[in-house]
């Protein structure tokens, strides 16, 4: 089996997961500049069979789009255009953010380690990968 890359894009930084090749488990990859994520996920790819890009898709309450949607769109045009046979799939990431940081609370980071912007970001993107697999396994 192939790997499954989770992306939580930002418009400074992006979160970056992956699964093991048995897609079983998503651990957090790295935490990139924007402006550097396509150039980091080609040199990736070179070494590692991804079958799938799953992007958190930012919603309100009200399942409209957020605001940030608008910095996403032209990022997803630019994905799909340098990776025209890859399938990219969108998921629902909202509370993601809260959701990483509390994880990190729960697992005894200390108040320095949690203002790690970067890790905040890389957690996120587990969390939007893990949401993946499981509403994937739920199909099944």
């Amino acid at each position: 089996m192939a790997r499954i890359v989770a992306i939580d894009y930002g418009r400074k930084r992006v979160g970056l997961a992956v699964t093991d090749p048995f897609q079983i488990i998503a651990n957090g990859l790295d935490t990139v500049a924007a402006k550097d994520v396509l150039t980091y996920l080609e040199k990736y790819f070179q070494t590692e069979e991804v079958e799938c890009i799953v992007v958190g898709y930012p919603k309100q309450m009200n399942n409209e789009d957020s605001e940030s949607v608008k910095y996403l769109k032209p990022f997803l045009g630019q994905l799909k255009k340098k990776f025209p046979d890859m399938s990219i799939e969108l998921i629902d990431e909202r509370f993601t953010s809260k959701i990483a940081f509390q994880t990190m609370i729960d697992g005894g980071l200390g108040k320095k380690a949690r203002r790690d912007k970067a890790m905040i970001d890389k957690v996120s993107a587990t969390i939007i990968l893990q949401s993946y697999m499981e509403t994937k396994r739920n199909l099944f």
